[in-house]
């Protein structure tokens, strides 16, 4: 059984992956600083998989300290999310982007070359396109962000392709996912964001909860059927399959694999509106805004890469994604409640 170092597992999408991990026989430790999230995710990681977790409190920008993990743990692959992700605060904070993103990556390669450590899956983006040309996206496209968040990733995609290249037995998925949604059936895990969200989603889903007054629209005159912005909503259980899927498949084939994750089908946000308000019995008032620097009219992606390498394809609809956003923000108006004792195991 494999040992699989998480970092940022907290998270929305690396607890979810955590789930996953667990569920497919694999061992878990999460590395994690809970500067954007909480430990109660997972603690209920831990409740709903019946698996205990290895935890380790680790700032991945303090070398000392990743080295501490691998010191602690044996570790066989890492999923790597942990990241600052916000496009609208990297055109703000660009240094601290790169900064913060570049130098985790840098770390985790330092201490795996050092331990003969060769599975690496990296929490990519489909924001490394930038504005694409045409769509569906696939994987051979030109790579062109126009925000540093993407050209961050792009950055970290190309360090660990440089890496595989001088180290043939070093295998690593990038895996350029497009926008997550929904939340786990049980209604005990979801999208937690600090502060007003960034991502559609949990923003509708506060409105409809009543925390938040109405939902912002950025822009209404793109050249879309509805002049919204139209993008590809992947249920983050999907996503969350989808790692899985990347590491059975690094397991069994050496260097480097690259795919999208996504439906293969784009909404537009109004389309997202009146699908949220049919799951949940709720009206979503809405205000159009100005557009918000560094997004784009459309993009989804053409996610059959993934199925022929990895046999992984999406199985949830938008239907799906927001009855279980629902689910989970009816259940937990205020998101993850603090549980600042819980530190997990310091031993597998």
């Amino acid at each position: 059984m494999k040992t699989i170092l998480v970092t940022g597992g907290a998270g929305y999408i690396g607890s979810h992956t955590c789930l996953a991990l667990l569920g497919a026989g694999y061992r878990v430790v999460v590395a994690e600083s809970f500067q954007n999230s909480k430990p109660e995710a997972l603690r209920r990681v831990q409740e709903l998989s019946g698996k205990e977790i290895g935890f380790a409190a680790c700032d991945l920008r303090n070398k000392a300290e990743v080295e501490d993990v691998f010191d602690r743990f044996s570790i066989d692959g890492v999923v790597h999310f942990a990241g600052l992700k916000a496009v609208g605060e990297s055109v703000v904070k660009p240094l601290w982007y790169y900064e913060n993103n570049l130098s985790s990556t840098f770390h985790l390669l330092n201490c795996m070359e050092k331990r003969g450590i060769h599975l690496f899956v990296f929490s990519s983006s489909a924001t490394v396109y930038g504005d694409p040309d045409t769509v569906p996206i696939r994987e051979d496209f030109p790579l062109k962000p126009i925000n540093p968040y993407g050209r961050s990733k792009l950055m970290q995609e190309e360090i660990l392709s440089d890496f595989q290249k001088s180290r043939p037995e070093f295998r690593v998925a990038l895996l350029r996912y497009f926008n997550p949604a929904g939340a786990d059936r049980s209604g005990r895990m979801g999208e937690n964001p600090n502060g007003i969200p960034n991502n559609l989603m949990p923003y509708i889903a506060q409105v409809a909860v009543g925390k938040r007054a109405k939902l912002s629209v950025f822009g209404k005159d793109y050249p879309t059927p509805d002049g919204t912005g139209i993008r590809d909503y992947i249920h983050v259980t999907d996503l969350a399959e989808g790692h899985v899927a990347a590491l059975r498949c690094l397991e069994e084939r050496s260097g480097m694999v690259i795919c999208n994750l996504g439906t293969g089908r784009g909404y537009s946000v109004l389309e997202m509106v009146r699908a949220f308000e049919k799951a949940s019995g709720r009206s979503i008032p809405y205000e159009i805004c100005a557009r918000r620097p560094g997004d784009i009219a459309v993009c989804y992606a053409d996610p059959s890469r993934a199925e022929t390498l990895s046999g992984w394809k999406a199985r949830l609809g938008v239907d799906d994604m927001c009855r279980d956003t629902w689910n989970w923000q009816s259940q937990n108006p205020d998101g993850y409640p603090d549980e600042p004792t819980w530190k997990g195991s310091e031993k597998l």
